[in-house]
């Protein structure tokens, strides 16, 4: 274990550089010129609901993983689901992803994450100009996790940065929330598996994030 005492700490910063990454994957800089906002549906194994806004289906090339783009207000959506959200989430707040807002909808708990990543995979990109806010919200129930990453590109013309109060929250993620329901789905993806570690060595990991948490910061290192 004395090389992978860091490698959660690595991967989750390569796992936000790669959801950040997906808008350039998925074209959504190419823009578009549909006023009509409406709605648009969201219907995977895993989740259901309904978009605000003319959203259609940009990648779905894994099971478990759908990404959905609306490229008049560059707004990409990735939803996505795993055994264990709870403990990705603790694996987020080692990167600052820390403090969500809660609600409750449709008898669903979310957490409500606001976070910040660059485009690319360049993490000395320093130009706050190319930052792209991020949303995410997670669930987790009985059987397994629900996360829906929502990235707004620099150029969005929705504004989050008031966060729960701001328009991408209100007019955007809350009908969102408000509209989905979870299901049950089969072969859940393990967390442990994500991050390419067996059940025990991500259960170690997991236990040093606690010692480090309660403020034992060697815990994280060599």
């Amino acid at each position: 274990m004395e090389n992978k005492n860091l490698i959660i700490v690595a991967v989750v910063v390569v796992v936000i550089i790669a959801i950040a990454g997906i808008i350039f994957a998925t074209g959504m800089l190419n823009g578009n010129s549909n006023n009509n906002l409406g709605t648009s549906q969201l219907k995977t194994e895993f989740i259901e609901g309904s978009f605000v806004g003319n959203v259609t289906l940009e990648n779905d090339t894994q099971k478990f993983m759908h990404s959905y783009g609306d490229k008049e207000h560059h707004i990409t959506y990735n939803v996505s689901t795993v055994d264990n959200s709870s403990q990705l989430m603790e694996v987020y707040e080692l990167q600052g992803v820390s403090n969500p807002e809660k609600r409750t909808f449709n008898g669903n708990d979310w957490n409500i994450y606001f976070t910040q990543a660059m485009p690319g995979n360049n993490t000395n990109n320093t130009d706050s100009s190319k930052t792209m806010n991020i949303v995410i919200c997670q669930s987790q129930g009985d059987k397994q996790g629900y996360l829906i990453y929502a990235i707004f590109d620099n150029s969005s013309d929705v504004d989050v940065s008031g966060k729960m109060f701001s328009p991408g929250y209100k007019e955007y993620i809350e009908p969102l929330l408000k509209s989905i329901s979870l299901k049950e789905s089969k072969n859940v993806p393990k967390i442990n598996e994500e991050f390419g570690l067996t059940e025990d060595e991500f259960s170690q990991q997991l236990d040093l994030i606690h010692q480090y948490k309660s403020g034992n910061l060697s815990a994280l290192q060599g």
